[in-house]
Order: structure tokens, then C-alpha cells, then sequence
């Protein structure tokens, strides 16, 4: 992977992404694993609406977060082809903590954890997963061991 000089891929200068929402068919399944995935980083419910179960979880309003809910057009969810949504976490231990918990919760295994690429200042350490209702994640870490 080619970083650019001086990018740390922090987003120390502002963050792009406000927030991820994934559809669902199921919104209490989906809760429940949310719940118990995004916990393990400290992240908690932060907004719900009743109407069609959106819910957002986050670990401050001045971050990005994570939402579920139902499709708006009331269509059911279809997981998307070549969509996914990168979780960054601080160590290749939270990354390998987090691939566990999303199969120990049911969910499926996309790809094992562990480096892409070559080790260094700039190394990419991920691992792949899908929730219960297919949507594609990524937890990750940039950075050397």
C-alpha cells in the first residue's frame, strides 16, 4: 500500500466520514450484535429512532460512528457487492479481539487476521468479517507491530 509522505492516516486534520449505515432486516438481531461488537471498543448507542429502528452507535458525538436500520423504500436489506466499512482501532490485538467477538457473535470470516503488505511505519494490519445480515467489515490498525 502506498501512503503519501507525511500521511499519517490519522485523520488528525478532520475526519472524512461522519457516519456508516448498514441496512438490516432483522433491527433486534442487529442491535444485539452491534451491542456486544462495538462494546468491545468502548462504543455505546448514542441515537435511535422507533420509526424504522435506526440506531447509531458511537464513542463521542465528535467521532465517526456506526448505524443499522431498516431500508427506507420498506424493500428488504440485500448486503451490498464491494461495499465495506474499515473499523480502525489502536493495536493488532484489538483487531484480532474484534475478528473473534464478530464470529463468536455469528458472524462470518472474510479473510484471517494479519498483516497486507510489508511491515513497517506504515504497515497495514487488518482482518475481514460479515455481521448477520452479510454487510462486509474491517477492522484495522496502521502502524508497525
Amino acid at each position: 500500500m502506498q501512503r503519501r509522505t507525511g500521511d499519517s492516516g490519522s485523520g488528525e486534520q478532520g475526519e472524512m466520514i461522519g457516519y456508516v449505515t448498514l441496512g438490516t432486516n432483522d433491527i433486534d438481531r442487529a442491535r444485539g450484535f452491534y451491542d456486544d461488537l462495538l462494546g468491545t471498543l468502548g462504543a455505546k448507542r448514542i441515537m435511535e429512532f422507533p420509526q424504522n429502528g435506526f440506531t447509531m452507535w458511537g464513542t463521542g458525538w465528535d467521532k465517526p460512528g456506526i448505524a443499522v436500520t431498516k431500508p427506507y423504500d420498506g424493500a428488504p436489506h440485500d448486503k451490498g457487492n464491494g461495499h465495506m466499512t474499515a473499523i480502525p482501532v489502536e493495536t493488532r490485538d484489538q483487531v484480532d479481539a474484534l475478528h473473534a467477538k464478530a464470529l463468536a457473535l455469528g458472524g462470518s470470516d472474510e479473510g484471517a487476521p494479519g498483516l497486507r503488505g510489508e511491515e513497517g511505519p506504515q504497515a497495514f494490519y487488518g482482518a475481514y468479517f460479515r455481521d448477520l445480515d452479510g454487510n462486509k467489515l474491517c477492522a484495522f490498525r496502521i502502524g508497525p507491530a
